[in-house]
């Protein structure tokens, strides 16, 4: 396992897809997600981590998108790994917008930290070459919803990277903030928790999960946090980062708490 990713004092502003970026009238936009654009507004607001998704192409170039297939925001259709980079490189997000291919963004970006949600195992090996060739393994928390994923993570990269809990991961958490003896078992592998506030009407996030990710050496960071009253709120209540859309009024909370910007 791997820390550096999380060497900045919390609390941390994490750019959800880079964030909303804003054009010169002040309008967000919203479709532009996952494009350079959004990632260089962000930067430009002072975020030192943003978060984003990767697929694999059939070739095996990989790609920061979120999306299994192309069709919700690009002008083209298809799904990403059944169709070759010669292909997908003509797409274009909010009509104008190229998909970033992530170890140009990773270069264009030398301040900043990644957290990558790896969207499928395809893109494993492929992650794992651009951390070779990048020698970014400390700049980057690993994340995913399949645990099985995560593993294979583990198993497949040549050195250890920061990595955010997959959903055995938070069940083992919540599971010591009842029965404190849990705690090695739930700090295992894991260098963040990364979760919503809630999943499918349940709760996911408390304060004795925060106390007890706390005292086991576990960052607690909620995602996709838009709204200014929430993102008080989860402060005051102790988390160490927000991941969000909302990049400007995030700052704004941030820099009133003389907590930004996150130092690189």
């Amino acid at each position: 396992m791997n820390d550096a990713y999380l060497g900045s004092p919390a609390p941390i502003g994490l750019a959800h897809r880079g964030g909303w970026p804003v054009d010169d009238a002040g309008r967000s936009r919203p479709e532009l997600e996952n494009t350079a654009v959004a990632f260089q507004h962000a930067a430009g607001l002072g975020y030192r981590h943003l978060e984003t998704d990767v697929h694999a192409t059939a070739d095996g170039v990989l790609l920061a998108f979120h999306d299994p297939t192309l069709d919700r925001v690009t002008d083209r259709s298809g799904a990403i790994a059944g169709l070759p980079y010669s292909e997908v490189a003509r797409a274009k997000v909010g009509g104008s917008e190229a998909i970033p291919v992530l170890e140009e963004l990773i270069g264009s970006l030398p301040e900043a930290r990644f957290t990558i949600d790896v969207k499928a195992d395809s893109a494993v090996a492929p992650l794992a070459a651009v951390l070779r060739r990048t020698g970014a393994w400390d700049r980057v928390c690993v994340g995913s919803f399949s645990q099985a994923r995560l593993e294979r993570v583990r198993r497949t990269f040549d050195r250890p990277v920061a990595v955010s809990s997959g959903p055995v991961d938070v069940a083992r958490l919540r599971a010591a903030s009842l029965v404190p003896l849990l705690g090695r078992l739930a700090r295992r592998g894991v260098s963040c928790v990364q979760i919503p506030p809630t999943h499918r009407g349940f709760p996911v996030l408390s304060r004795d999960l925060i106390a007890t990710a706390h005292r086991i050496g576990v960052q607690v960071h909620v995602w996709t946090i838009n709204d200014p009253a929430a993102m008080e709120r989860l402060l005051d209540a102790g988390v160490d980062g927000i991941i969000t859309d909302n990049t400007v009024e995030l700052r704004r909370i941030l820099l009133a708490r003389g907590a930004w910007p996150s130092p690189a």
